[in-house]
């Protein structure tokens, strides 16, 4: 925060107003837009491990900690999974008890600070699932992209793309449901910026904008491995990804239905609160905009211009809610509204961004179950 303020006086006094407005911009810009792929999201508070004790863990009283469901904590060198509430344990005014359900890695241990992230598991779908697969290199447009192929019998295949601050683990949550109970093939992929896949050649995300070539590259390796039909299941930046893909992909017709969680569709809104989250001062963050526009060719013009729903030819579920302050419930809200013969909204209440399965699994994948039963 500091050196960002400092870096704009500086300039504005050596330079002249125009070129630090221009300077100012671009750090806002590249604060907001650079990838940190598996980092929790801007915004989400340090909580201090108070206590751990058999099947629980005593943390710092925050709205986060008091949320519902199931989330992941990660800390340096720590991942671990916390439960629901258990407000019948006694505990200090100040702290919030959780079921603790298991430590994958590191210790926790009192003192340990930490992060609710909406990832469960760590490693590939064997090691954390015991899920047979096979890693799956498909040709994208900036290199080789590396992904997770689980096989299964159907003709229909599950493509994931993960969101903001995420990494390809986030939809390992989702293949109990996916793969265990309904029986799809699922290829979870990797893209630009992503661990082992390339980098953009300016070293930013586009929020789906130019990331949606590779989720098309993964629709491209599943047909060409017989998929007679592909399901796109996104999240964030992810779900931007996958409407994108449904309305422009060659082999758009093979693309039978979407499932998106929290889709990023007001690009300026999300970028603002990615600055924003990151502490930049609001008097930079128009400036964050313009100078994104800029750099990475991102179009204005409102909401609904991320993703036309004109363009929507297939049915959409979309799980999002009015508790998300990376992007914004209106603009899913106006989504849905557009289309309500083919979007089928539902509303998470108590959930961060890309967490609405977290918030309440049996909810979530009771919907994603009736959506997808049609589409087998």
């Amino acid at each position: 925060m500091r050196s960002a303020t400092g870096a704009a006086v500086a300039a504005t006094t050596v330079i002249g107003a125009g070129t630090a407005a221009v300077a100012a911009g671009r750090y806002a810009s590249g604060v907001a837009l650079r990838p940190r792929p598996g980092r929790p999201l801007p915004g989400e508070p340090r909580l201090t491990v108070h206590a751990t004790g058999p099947g629980r863990v005593t943390l710092t009283r925050a709205l986060p900690s008091l949320r519902p469901g199931a989330y992941g904590l990660e800390g340096p060198g720590v991942h671990a999974v916390v439960g629901p509430v258990l407000d019948e344990v006694p505990h200090a005014p100040d702290t919030v008890v959780r079921r603790l359900e298991r430590v994958d890695r590191g210790t926790l241990e009192a003192g340990t600070r930490v992060r609710l992230t909406p990832q469960l598991h760590t490693g590939t779908p064997a090691s954390a699932l015991g899920l047979p697969y096979e890693d799956v290199e498909i040709t994208g447009e900036l290199g080789p992209l590396p992904a997770w192929y689980v096989p299964a019998a159907r003709a229909t295949w599950v493509i994931t793309a993960h969101g903001l601050g995420a990494t390809r683990e986030h939809p390992l949550n989702l293949l109990g449901l996916l793969h265990g109970r309904l029986r799809f093939p699922v290829l979870d992929l990797a893209y630009r910026g992503d661990p082992g896949a390339p980098r953009p050649a300016d070293g930013l995300g586009h929020l789906g904008d130019s990331e949606w070539r590779d989720l098309d590259a993964a629709v491209h390796h599943a047909v060409r491995q017989g998929a007679q039909g592909v399901i796109l299941h996104g999240w964030s930046t992810g779900a931007a990804m996958a409407l994108r893909t449904a309305a422009r992909s060659r082999l758009r017709d093979r693309i039978v239905g979407l499932v998106l969680d929290s889709p990023v569709l007001d690009w300026e809104a999300t970028l603002r609160a990615l600055a924003a989250a990151h502490r930049v001062p609001s008097a930079l963050l128009p400036l964050a905009v313009r100078a994104a526009q800029g750099r990475t060719g991102l179009r204005g013009g409102g909401p609904v211009r991320a993703a036309d729903p004109g363009a929507l030819k297939v049915p959409a579920l979309v799980l999002h809610g009015p508790d998300d302050a990376i992007a914004p419930w209106a603009a899913t809200r106006a989504f849905a509204d557009r289309r309500p013969d083919l979007v089928t909204l539902r509303a998470v209440r108590h959930a961060p961004h890309a967490a609405m399965w977290n918030a309440d699994p049996e909810r979530y994948e009771e919907a994603v179950r009736r959506f997808l039963t049609p589409l087998l």
